[in-house]
Formats: C-alpha cells, sequence, structure tokens
C-alpha cells in the first residue's frame, strides 16, 4: 500500500468513527445569530472558579471551559455537575461561584439564598433546550400527545387521558409491538431534568414506580438505547444515533412539532425551555460606596465569574451551544441579559 493509499484509509477510519461516536443534533441547520459580537479579551483576569450544578449543562461548562482558558490559561476550572439541586447549597456555602441549572429555583432555595444574603441570586440564561421523549430507534411510533406521555410516566394522569398507558399497542403499535410492555427511563430526583419534567410533562403528578431512575442525561439516552421497548427523556443535546426524538403534540388533534430550534424558540414544541447559570450578584446600589470603604462595592461581580459570563454570550461561546446540540440564544436576549452587569 503506498503512503497516499494508507493517509486515505487512515483518513476514512476517522471519518468513520466520528459518524459513530458524534452525537445527532434534532436540526443539522441550527443557525447563530449574525449579530452576536466576538469575546475581547481583557487584562487582569486569574484565579480559581467552581461550578457545581446541573448534569444536562456539564457538557456545555466542560467546553466553556475549554474555550475560556485558551483566552486565560492561568485560569482554574472545577466542574462538578450531578443534579440542578446542588447548585443553589453551592452558591449560598460559597463553595461555587456558578450554579448551572436546567430549571428555575424553586422559592424555597431562593428563600435559602436570600435568608443569608439579603438578596436574591442571579440567574442568566445561557442556552435552550428543548426537552425530547426518546424511544429506541427501531421503534415505529410516529410521535405522542401530552396527555399520553402523562398516561405512561405518571400514575397521577393528570393530564385527562382515558387510560393508564402499559403497553406500546396503546399508542397504535402492531405486530410483535402491540403487547411489549413500555419500559420506563428517566433521571434521579436531584435532577433538574427530573423536576422540569415532572412540573410541564405530568403537571406535578406523581411518577410511576416503574420508572428507571438514572444519574445522568446520557444514562437515559444510553438506557433507551439498549432496550428496544424503552422510552425515556432527556435533553436535545444527548441524542445519538441509537434514538429517536419523538415529535409531540399538546393535545389530540394537534399537530406533531419535532424538537428543532425554530420550534423550540416560538414555544411551539411543547417541552422547550432555557438553561441557565446562576451567580451571588448583590443587586446595584443606589449610591456608590464611600470613598476608602474596604472591598469591592457590593454591586460588582467577582472580575473572574464576569468575564466568563461574557465569553458564554459571545459568538464563540453561543457557537459551543450548538456544537453541544444545544440551541443558541439571540443577540437580542444577550444584550439585555448584560444589562444585568450595570
Amino acid at each position: 500500500m503506498t503512503t497516499v493509499q494508507q493517509t486515505h484509509a487512515v483518513t476514512v477510519l476517522v471519518l468513520l468513527l466520528l459518524a459513530i461516536t458524534t452525537p445527532l443534533r434534532a436540526d443539522d441547520a441550527i443557525k447563530l445569530d449574525p449579530n452576536l459580537k466576538t469575546y475581547s479579551k481583557v487584562t487582569g483576569v486569574s484565579g480559581n472558579l467552581n461550578s457545581i450544578g446541573s448534569d444536562t449543562l456539564n457538557n456545555l461548562m466542560t467546553l466553556w471551559a475549554e474555550g475560556f482558558r485558551k483566552q486565560y490559561p492561568n485560569v482554574k476550572i472545577q466542574i462538578e455537575g450531578k443534579g440542578s439541586s446542588t447548585a443553589p447549597p453551592a452558591l449560598i456555602e460559597g463553595t461555587a461561584q456558578i450554579g448551572p441549572m436546567s430549571r428555575p429555583m424553586k422559592s424555597t432555595e431562593v428563600d435559602a439564598f436570600e435568608r443569608k444574603y439579603k438578596y436574591k441570586p442571579t440567574a442568566f440564561p445561557v442556552a435552550i433546550d428543548a426537552l425530547a421523549v426518546y424511544v429506541n430507534k427501531d421503534n415505529p411510533i410516529k410521535g405522542m400527545t401530552m396527555p399520553q406521555v402523562d398516561a405512561a410516566f405518571s400514575k397521577s394522569r393528570r393530564w385527562g387521558y382515558k387510560e393508564n398507558i402499559q403497553r406500546w399497542g396503546q399508542l397504535g403499535l402492531t405486530a410483535d409491538w402491540a403487547n411489549a410492555p413500555i419500559s420506563l427511563y428517566g433521571r434521579n430526583s436531584a435532577s433538574g431534568t427530573y423536576g422540569f419534567f415532572k412540573e410541564h410533562a405530568l403537571k406535578n403528578g406523581d411518577y410511576k414506580d416503574e420508572v428507571k431512575e438514572q444519574p445522568g442525561s446520557a444514562s437515559v439516552v444510553q438506557g433507551v438505547t439498549e432496550d428496544r421497548a424503552g422510552i425515556g427523556y432527556s435533553g436535545i443535546g444527548y441524542m445519538t444515533s441509537g434514538v429517536r426524538a419523538l415529535p409531540l403534540a399538546e393535545k389530540d388533534g394537534m399537530p406533531f412539532k419535532e424538537a428543532t430550534q425554530e420550534n423550540a424558540m416560538d414555544g411551539s414544541y411543547p417541552l422547550w425551555r432555557n438553561l441557565y447559570v446562576y451567580v451571588n450578584k448583590a443587586p446595584n446600589m443606589s449610591h456608590p460606596p464611600a470613598p476608602g470603604a474596604p472591598g469591592r462595592a457590593p454591586s460588582q461581580l467577582d472580575p473572574l465569574v464576569k468575564e466568563f459570563i461574557k465569553f458564554v454570550y459571545s459568538r464563540e461561546g453561543q457557537q459551543v451551544v450548538i456544537k453541544d446540540g444545544f440551541f443558541p440564544l439571540s443577540a437580542a436576549t444577550i444584550e439585555k441579559e448584560l444589562k444585568k452587569f450595570e
């Protein structure tokens, strides 16, 4: 084999490996707002940055950290993603400066933060997610209504579906699928995804006892990949070639909507959500601090945290959102959010 042939063979092998291992997106034409600004590096940024929170945002935080450290090699960033419910205590206790969450903070979490600091935490939306309902790639089902999703996952059936859904035949599947029991996969209660799905898909009803709770978003997808009769919920950024994200309809008679950027941004896909990072930022003061007053003015955010968020909101940062399979924010939204620094 010639050197050229060897090189070609290696190239083909690499491309095949990438095709096998690269996650698929719901919409390969995800668009970046052309008005997004590129990141401008500043001086004097150094130190350690700790992030504790959402598993859904774990990959995103890692990719943002890698991009940020290329700008500031002396910055050390530590990321821990065990679930959104771990973010508020970490911010309250000061063990993390950033708390990624795949849901808004609950009122009890905000109250606990406010009891200590006398002001509320600040939330920055950083990306848009379509929470997907996944089935195995071999499952022929065309789509589900939200009442059907509820009747499959919840014993409460608050959407009012006529019966408890336990077998695929109840969703119109025939032949060997008709009597196949539905195998349910979900997240554990520490997860923001668990809470979001419970609130929006189950109307705060109770999950069935049969739901196999998984420690991470990728684990849900892996479970459905390996289980022909499986169904589970996870962020669209975790889709792989082993599963399909089902089109969903709000109710019977309404059109099924794919989990695409357009449908998430216009709200027609029923399970869209913002992904957030929370930080500890005191509210802006009406008067500046007295001359010679010690320390930083309470209105100012840690410069390291501020620059990290500015990087996330840059063209480079939002390109990372697309790379991880989520949907980027608009320039208008980002301009609005940046005003929180003022």
